[in-house]
């Protein structure tokens, strides 16, 4: 029966296809697959039932639809050999790919070059903070390379995605090793961490804030629900006391009282003297910290969670970071004219549907012209008062 099997290729790219074959492909085994206009080498990243899980969670797969392409066979020792050679020709492609790019005083940096198993096909990705028209440029590329050119945009984080690299916690990036989609980062997850928002010390490689700010900024959220806010008055047992600092790791809380006296509490402790003392605030922490414990007892269903493998809920969750750019791309071949259109932007929402405007003879809404205070088409003629 045919299956659905994942194959890598360069810069951690990965697509679906169909593999017709009644025994699965190895996992990391070499295959031929349908390319653009030709054929392309990658490795067998996941077979089977994983794979048909992965395709319906993951934003590269396909999502439900059936695939439109196919995995033809194993490569053979000559083939991955062919595939590097093609490879080595990367480095030199991009090189000459950014002369002309400043030969054309273009605004943009080419990140990545990828040839095609087959060398039908030429892609190059790069990034620019603007809109680029690089007409010329592919003109010059395809007869340079005499191949199928292609320009793709990306953003500065699928820049360190395919680039690679490690990190300053001494790993691999996130983006490049298991992280299945570009979350957005802002400056509020940092913040409800109390951490530094010097940007050099919270900022990835790509110049942006840090994927893994968001790995346990669900539990900051979760656990300050349970503490009143820092800065607030509340009643306790001694009378009003101001809230200084929260601990939510050693659960205590810190105050300080109308004649200057700080102490560190319990914060179970805290909530029985604000109950003693009828604060109002205790009542709803009482319950903030029943659901978060209710929360906390339930197990979580045990599940062997494979490489770049999310939720359901995850991936409904499309969103990219602000800095992704849609991919912008030109391909044509050498013996054709370059025509390109560029996508029309689309207006702003309230570009899109204009303002009424109420003139003198149109009366308003739900009310017909010519009543008090109007004057119709019979009385343009007819004198008004005063005149």
């Amino acid at each position: 029966m045919p299956q659905l099997i994942e194959v890598a290729f360069k810069g951690n790219r990965k697509e679906f296809f169909l593999w017709e074959a009644d025994e699965p492909p190895p996992l990391r085994a070499p295959v031929i697959v349908d390319a653009d206009r030709g054929e392309d080498l990658g490795l067998v990243h996941a077979a089977g039932l994983l794979a048909e899980q992965r395709s319906a969670h993951v934003p590269h797969g396909l999502l439900g639809a059936p695939p439109t392409h196919l995995a033809k066979r194993l490569a053979t020792t000559d083939d991955v050999q062919r595939l590097e050679e093609v490879r080595a020709q990367d480095d030199d492609a991009r090189r000459r790919a950014m002369e002309r790019v400043k030969a054309n005083a273009l605004v943009m940096k080419v990140t990545d070059a990828e040839w095609q198993w087959d060398r039908k096909k030429l892609t190059f990705y790069f990034t620019a903070e603007k809109r680029v028209d690089f007409r010329t440029l592919v003109r010059e590329l395809a007869s340079m390379f005499r191949t199928r050119i292609e320009l793709k945009q990306i953003g500065v984080r699928d820049e360190a995605k395919r680039l690679d690299g490690i990190g300053r916690c001494g790993r691999q990036y996130c983006s490049a090793s298991w992280l299945p989609e570009l979350r957005p980062v802002n400056l509020g997850v940092a913040k409800d961490q109390r951490l530094s928002l010097n940007p050099s010390q919270i900022s990835g490689a790509c110049g942006r804030l840090m994927c893994c700010l968001r790995y346990e900024h669900e539990f900051y959220v979760q656990s300050r629900k349970k503490y009143p806010k820092e800065g607030k008055p509340v009643r306790t047992s001694r009378g009003e006391e101001k809230v200084l600092a929260n601990d939510i790791f050693r659960e205590r809380v810190t105050l300080r009282g109308m004649d200057g006296e700080v102490r560190s509490v319990p914060l179970a402790t805290l909530r029985e003297e604000m109950l003693a003392a009828g604060d109002a605030l205790a009542q709803a922490l009482a319950h903030a910290a029943a659901a978060a414990e209710l929360a906390a007892a339930v197990p979580a269903p045990e599940q062997m969670i494979e490489e770049d493998e999310i939720s359901p809920e995850e991936a409904l969750d499309t969103e990219h970071s602000p800095d992704h750019l849609s991919g912008i791309g030109a391909a044509i071949d050498p013996s054709l004219d370059v025509t390109m259109e560029w996508p029309t932007p689309r207006p702003p929402q309230d570009a899109r549907r204009p303002q009424r405007r109420r003139g003198r003879r149109g009366g308003r809404r739900n009310r017909p012209a010519g009543g008090e205070g109007t004057r119709s088409p019979e009385d343009e003629g007819a004198p008004s008062e005063g005149d």
